[in-house]
């Protein structure tokens, strides 16, 4: 029966919420504001339930864009994975979606500023994607999960490599799993010679502007549509 005891503390000592601990109240903030949200606008019934970063908070027109579905948004700006895991049930717990959608896009920058933990390699994100689904389907079972790419940008060009990596990664391991989705958005993104289009971004190249959202939302809801 000692085995068991010790079995336990060694899953919990592996678990990425001792390995990326918070290393400060950065969030909290933001995390409370949108659970303060909840009380007026929750996701029922027939809704989608939007998580992440920036690309998520920042989207003004995400309704009009994404209609006829109905959408609620969770995002809070320099989401990582590694920080999303401590505040996925506080996001989601409130809300009874009939799907949610993740994208996270700042594991991987190149750049390690306000990064905690520097840039992540491919496979840490993906154990950290992991993780995150198995605290959705912990409150919300077996619903579906829409992990939308990282989309290729000019801001983060020099680590691409590594971010598209990390997109085969995930979309490989969600082929393999019922109710995981994978919606690809880089061939949309990138030229004829393979480039991001800078059309479809604003004046830092990494974010999206009006035409950006159209297109991703054309996207995301082609990929809703088959599989919803």
């Amino acid at each position: 029966m000692r085995f068991f005891p010790l079995l336990l503390i060694l899953v919990i000592s592996c678990s990425p919420l001792k390995k990326y601990p918070l290393k400060s109240d950065r969030w909290e903030n933001d995390i409370k504001f949108l659970e303060s949200k909840d009380r007026e606008e929750a996701c029922v019934e027939d809704c989608i339930l939007f998580v992440g970063s920036s690309s998520i908070r920042l989207w003004k027109e995400i309704e009009s864009d994404m209609s006829p579905y109905k959408v609620v948004k969770r995002g809070y700006g320099g989401a990582h994975f590694y920080d999303l895991i401590h505040y996925t049930k506080r996001l989601v717990k409130n809300h009874k979606p009939r799907a949610i959608a993740v994208f996270v896009a700042n594991d991987i920058t190149g750049k390690n500023n306000n990064s905690w933990y520097g840039d992540l390699k491919p496979k840490e994100v993906l154990q950290l994607f992991k993780f995150f689904t198995k605290e959705i389907k912990s409150i919300h079972g077996d619903i579906p999960i829409f992990a939308i790419e990282t989309t290729p940008t000019i801001n983060r060009w020099s680590v691409w490599d590594k971010i598209s990596k990390t997109n085969d990664l995930i979309k490989n391991y969600t082929a393999k799993k019922e109710n995981l989705n994978y919606i690809t958005t880089r061939l949309d993104f990138l030229d004829s010679k393979g480039y991001p289009r800078e059309k479809y971004f604003v004046n830092d190249k990494l974010h999206l502007n009006k035409s950006g959202y159209k297109l991703w939302s054309k996207i995301i809801k082609n990929n809703f549509k088959v599989k919803l």
